[in-house]
């Protein structure tokens, strides 16, 4: 892993580049017993089933390359450790067709997202919280807890197997990984968590929720501006995150810049 850039770029493009060579080709395990595995032109996680496996890169747009060969072959050897997995479609990947070739193939395409990212140390520090509103450190299973419950009422998703890599990952990587709830009066109201990647200038935001009745009253942006500060002070240069569309227009106007599109496509077996 090459060390962090002294002087890493500002303008979307060569941003988007440092962030292909540095978290997608050069991607590094995230999580106990997780591993990342270089096979040709593909770059793929694999780990239990409660961890995130899938693919993290591939270049298959060569004249010489036989992606649906590539493909079949990804199948294959996830369906022997029976695992579902999920292959992370960037915007500019090649061919092409490969959206077209993952769907053929019996993947499902999920909703497009929006990779954003900034400079972590130029975002708002101080996010003013609603009257009554405490952000706290997740630490302990208890937080794990207040966690899982936000983001199944947030969005309405069983959230157990998130409850249990994060509780791995504070366990095994308590430097890896940082996760924050806001609670209203003691309610937890929403939560989110930071990915640290050692080596990289990127940290990653992930898992933002809040739930109805608290949501427009500036706790995602405070999320954000916690989270920021805390990738800053670990010696990240960036932060970078899949926008939903109903994350973009805010992150937009704290300073992110849209670098591509991101299409999660996944295959259960």
């Amino acid at each position: 892993m090459e060390p962090p850039h002294p002087r890493a770029p500002r303008d979307p493009s060569a941003l988007l580049a440092l962030y292909d060579r540095q978290m997608r080709r050069g991607a590094r395990p995230e999580g106990p017993d997780c591993r990342v595995e270089r096979v040709g032109d593909v770059v793929r996680a694999a780990g239990p089933a409660d961890a995130w496996n899938g693919v993290l890169w591939s270049g298959l747009g060569g004249p010489d390359t036989d992606t649906d060969a590539a493909v079949a072959a990804q199948i294959d050897h996830y369906r022997a450790a029976g695992l579902s997995f999920e292959w992370k479609l960037y915007g500019y990947d090649t061919p092409a067709d490969l959206g077209d070739r993952l769907r053929a193939a019996g993947f499902t395409a999920g909703e497009p997202e929006t990779l954003m990212a900034a400079e972590a140390a130029a975002l708002p520090r101080d996010v003013p919280l609603p009257e009554g509103v405490e952000l706290r450190a997740v630490t302990d299973e208890a937080g794990v807890r207040q966690v899982v419950e936000v983001h199944e009422r947030a969005f309405g998703t069983d959230s157990a197997s998130l409850g249990r890599r994060l509780l791995d990952r504070l366990a095994t990587d308590p430097d890896g990984v940082a996760a924050v709830v806001a609670l209203a009066h003691g309610e937890p109201v929403s939560a989110a968590r930071l990915e640290l990647h050692p080596g990289t200038d990127f940290a990653g935001l992930w898992g933002g929720g809040t739930v109805e009745g608290w949501r427009g009253r500036g706790l995602y942006r405070a999320l954000v501006s916690h989270r920021a500060r805390i990738a800053a002070d670990r010696g990240h240069r960036y932060v970078q995150v899949d926008a939903a569309p109903t994350s973009r227009p805010i992150l937009r106007r704290l300073g992110f810049l849209e670098l591509t599109t991101t299409t999660p496509y996944t295959y259960e077996v």
